[in-house]
């Protein structure tokens, strides 16, 4: 009875962990147990797609790779250049990848609440429901790095946080990586303002194009911000151009002539 009892505990065993003994089947017999065991997959071992869901970050233009390299090296980035070469959506990959390998403690994305032509200050909610519009870019960048649910757990976890930069006043971000977007909507007072939150362990990247301020001209403190952190060896400024943008092509065509 108890040889019984072992046997069957084994064959429990086996089926479980998909622990069997190859000797059981004949050399041509047909049938054949899967592995089941973590990590394996029906593709070639030397297929060479991603598997996960995580995409592989790779700069397509000589200019993002220059903004790529530059973040890795330094703790201060601007970033500049027209619509559609990447600025935002690097910055946060990169931020994103920083903190899945631990190198910092939590993401802070920031952006200036200032209405493209629009006003929608009569639209109904709280203040978060009037501010969700603004930073709704900063999501989608997000979530395209990260599955929504994950992004959502982050942010309930305090380990991501999008605000306006309005909220950023008299902060200290340590142990952080700090993404400015749209930083030609800022003035100079707000954007040194935003410099100097910068604290230890922390990155820090200023994305923006100086030629599409929504502010009256000029008001946007971009472009003096810059040309004066070049004289500065530590802080790198990342010129991106018409060949680096990646949207339609008809993109670069507009920003040629308009």
């Amino acid at each position: 009875m108890e040889a019984f009892m072992t046997k069957r505990s084994a064959l429990k065993r086996q089926a479980r962990e998909a622990v069997f003994d190859p000797h059981q089947f004949s050399d041509d017999a047909k049938v054949r147990r899967l592995p089941t065991h973590a990590g394996w997959s029906p593709y070639p071992s030397n297929d060479e797609r991603d598997q996960g869901y995580l995409k592989t970050l790779k700069p397509k233009s000589e200019g993002q790779a220059a903004l790529l390299n530059a973040i890795d090296a330094h703790n201060l980035v601007m970033a500049l250049g027209p619509a559609g070469t990447g600025k935002t959506y690097l910055a946060v990959a990169k931020a994103v990848e920083a903190l899945e390998a631990g190198k910092v403690g939590r993401i802070v994305l920031s952006r200036p609440a200032v209405e493209a032509g629009e006003s929608i200050g009569f639209l109904p909610g709280d203040m978060e429901d009037k501010l969700a519009p603004y930073l709704r870019p900063l999501y989608d960048a997000l979530s395209d790095r990260l599955s929504m649910k994950r992004v959502k757990a982050l942010m309930a976890e305090g380990l991501i946080e999008i605000a306006p930069i309005g909220y950023m006043r008299g902060r200290t971000l340590n142990n952080a990586f700090v993404v400015v977007d749209e930083a030609q909507n800022c003035t100079y007072v707000q954007l040194k303002m935003l410099l100097t939150r910068l604290g230890w362990h922390s990155t820090m990247v200023v994305t923006g194009d100086p030629h599409q301020s929504d502010l009256l001209p000029g008001v946007s403190g971009l472009a003096d911000i810059s040309e004066k952190l070049k004289l500065v060896p530590e802080i790198a400024v990342v010129q991106l151009a018409e060949r680096d943008i990646v949207r339609h092509p008809l993109v670069a065509s507009m920003i040629g002539v308009l």
